[in-house]
């Protein structure tokens, strides 16, 4: 098939491919460069194009192409579920069999390998974590990389541990860059890559043994479609009164982007209260959940999903008509890439930012969770060093000061750099040399810094948005875009209705929420001599208490945050606090199951209020208790206290099993406390500042039962979550 022929038959798989009954659709110049590049001359190439430019379109007419000539199937490295399930619907609109093993589907693994190997696949899409699970990388992985017609790696920005969204497990496509036969095609794709990343990506996949280097393909990352603007607004309470006023004037459907889980929660909640279809999608929901919210935005049946960054990379709606962010992303790359959901598919759309002030308290939260300390890193090691077997991240936990997250994606780091390596079964060190690359942890900090500086200086800036954005992914043609508010003037006011301002607030101000008691030891305590193991019993259990607020939230989380902050003075309790924790507990008292409610089985009446030890606010929780005490007419039997050699607040971040340990022997009763509980037989109100793991109150309850009270109510500020 010569030139003129592939460039007819590849535009007819893209008439396939968009539906297009007519046969008209033809590809773009930039769109068959990447195509040609790929197909005939068995090139490593890098795209680097706006989202909505057709990258999907590049693999999936060059697989059709591959395939016809004889080629293997083409493997699809994904980020997510989402991306998964469009480009299966996609590829099938073209006659192209598309397949995906994902941890979603893993009844249909076998099934889906039996294909591959009969050749009946001809796209397989696997997420990057797929590539080192044990099995797949072990039995499946050395036969479908000899037989790959051609790699694809969608969101590469992620390979680059100086991309704004580097993902340890992306690394590990070096190996099989490394393994693929000679002449086989690699095409790495993203809509989010700055110089730096573009050319350390183009360096990891110039590896081929043709000596070529990469081919770039950089076009301009302008949307004409998008029209962005900046409102900045008093408080929480306008921002939500704001989309509960204007949200039907937004064009179509679209995102409503919030930083935190709890935020989302909260919004969505407040919208659906004034009467606005939307759905929340966080981290957190469940995967059918997460569908049929997709589903529902898909057939425009939602005017919004009120999301995290879980919606992502990969989730395409062409006539997304907006998308709005409440609260700033902390880096303008990752901006840019939320916002390029909207618009691709029609002329105008939305794209509003309204930062908040608790915006960069959540960034410093996030920054907090960088690589670890050298020390954390080598403890890991040795452990599994010392260790007959693989161990697992439970098994892990008591031995290590880390949470599982952390723990977990600290452990994909070792093991793209060699020290560590994924067995069945666990985790085992692999006795390479590892040497920690302090100057780069550093650097890449101080990249999360200077592009933090950025977000502050787009939401404070007079220039053209768009162009500000452009810049900041160092594209060279980026020029005044006519379009954004900086530069046709704003298309939206900063007025408020007063019903919507006073509905926002009395949503934002309602204090209360649950605190959930640990009902499960921390899995592997065995290993550090601690025999504590399964369920906690009820005896030794508190009971779900209550708290003020989230410090993740927008609304008590604003004026808890401050106050409760490592770097907070110390101090009484604030009349406008007391009188929010005075609300709950008159709400928890009365409401479902409280000791006023008059339910068979209530909670009986507190008989006496105890406080925890505190470090950092001693004199905030010894004021709470005592006025809580006063207020409710209830003696005050004292605190509990930390014996002084121990300190286990120093791994307040740290996993489940290392608090656990810490705090057990350190937190004690005083006889003082005793004799105050066999006077007042009966529940006891459990008082302190803020509850993070959740263990302090957990082993406090289990003294506290030991030394006769029938029910531990704990109730606290704030909850971190």
């Amino acid at each position: 098939m010569n030139d003129e022929d592939l460039r007819i038959t590849a535009d007819a798989v893209l008439a396939q491919l968009v539906g297009d009954p007519s046969g008209q659709a033809r590809l773009r110049e930039d769109q068959w460069q990447a195509i040609e590049a790929l197909v005939v001359h068995h090139r490593r190439a890098l795209v680097v194009q706006r989202t909505g430019w057709g990258k999907s379109a590049v693999y999936f007419v060059a697989t059709a192409l591959i395939r016809r000539r004889g080629g293997g199937p083409t493997v699809i490295v994904s980020p997510l579920l989402a991306l998964m399930r469009n480009q299966v619907e996609a590829a099938a609109a073209a006659g192209i069999k598309a397949r995906t093993i994902n941890s979603a589907n893993r009844e249909e693994w076998d099934a889906v390998q039996e294909e591959i190997r009969a050749g009946e696949v001809d796209v397989l899409l696997v997420s990057p974590e797929r590539l080192n699970h044990p099995v797949f990388r072990d039995e499946v992985l050395p036969s479908l990389t000899a037989a790959t017609g051609l790699l694809v790696v969608d969101e590469a920005h992620c390979i680059s541990d100086w991309g704004h969204d580097f993902r340890p497990d992306y690394r590990r496509l070096r190996t099989m860059l490394a393994e693929l036969p000679t002449g086989v095609p690699v095409l790495a794709t993203t809509a989010t890559a700055n110089a730096r990343v573009t050319a350390d990506v183009a360096e990891q996949l110039g590896t081929g043994d043709d000596g070529d280097g990469a081919l770039v393909l950089r076009g301009p990352l302008d949307r004409e479609s998008l029209s962005l603007g900046v409102l900045r607004l008093p408080d929480a309470a306008h921002r939500l009164a704001w989309l509960a006023d204007h949200l039907d004037e937004l064009p179509g459907s679209g995102i409503i982007y919030t930083l935190t889980v709890a935020t989302a929660d909260e919004v969505a909640a407040y919208l659906r209260q004034r009467g606005h279809e939307v759905t929340s999608y966080t981290g957190r929901t469940e995967n059918a959940d997460r569908l049929e919210a997709e589903q529902a935005l898909l057939a425009n049946r939602v005017k919004a999903l009120v999301a995290t960054s879980a919606l992502g990379m990969g989730f395409d709606k062409p006539d997304l008509g907006f998308v709005v962010h409440l609260g700033a992303p902390s880096s303008p790359i990752a901006y840019y890439q939320q916002v390029g959901r909207a618009g691709r598919g029609v002329e105008h759309a939305e794209v509003l930012l309204l930062p908040g002030k608790e915006d960069e308290a959540i960034w410093k939260y996030f920054s907090s969770l960088a690589f670890p300390p050298e020390e954390q890193v080598r403890r890991t090691i040795d452990v599994l060093a010392g260790s007959s077997r693989p161990m697992s991240t439970q098994a892990l936990e008591p031995l290590v000061d880390l949470r599982r997250t952390r723990l977990e994606a600290m452990l994909k780091v070792l093991d793209v750099d060699g020290a560590v390596r994924k067995e069945k079964g666990g985790w085992t060190a692999t006795g390479q040399p590892w040497a920690y690359d302090a100057e780069r942890y550093a650097w890449v900090a101080g990249q999360r810094a200077i592009e933090q500086q950025a977000m502050r200086d787009y939401v404070t800036g007079t220039g053209c948005r768009m162009e500000f954005l452009r810049r900041a992914l160092d594209d060279e043609a980026a020029v005044p875009c006519g379009r954004c508010d900086n530069c046709a003037g704003s298309r939206f006011g900063t007025e408020v209705s007063p019903v919507a301002l006073t509905s926002a607030h009395g949503e934002l101000e309602r204090p209360g929420v649950d605190v959930e008691p640990r009902r499960m030891w921390p899995t592997g305590l065995s290993a550090v001599g601690v025999t504590l193991k399964g369920r906690i019993p009820a005896s030794q259990r508190a009971e779900t208490g209550r708290a003020l607020g989230r410090l993740s939230d927008i609304g008590w989380g604003n004026r808890l945050r401050p106050l409760l902050g490592p770097d907070a003075p110390d101090g009484p309790v604030p009349d406008d606090v007391l009188q929010a924790v005075v609300a709950v507990l008159a709400d928890w008292a009365k409401g479902p199951g409280g000791w006023a409610s008059g339910e068979k089985d209530a909670l009986t009446r507190p008989a006496g209020v105890v406080t925890l030890p505190s470090r950092t606010h001693p004199e905030l929780v010894d004021s709470l208790g005592n006025r809580v005490a006063r207020i409710g007419q209830l003696p005050f039997l004292g605190g509990l206290v930390l014996r002084e050699e121990d300190e286990p607040r120093r791994v307040h971040r740290g996993n489940s099993a290392q608090r656990l340990l810490s705090l057990r022997g350190a937190l004690t009763l005083p006889a003082s406390l005793a004799e105050a509980l066999k006077e007042h037989p009966g529940p006891v109100l459990l008082v302190d500042d803020f509850t993070d793991t959740g263990w302090t109150i957990a082993v406090a309850a289990g003294l506290l039962k030991d030394a006769g009270a029938t029910e531990v109510l704990p109730l606290v500020l704030g909850v971190q979550g």
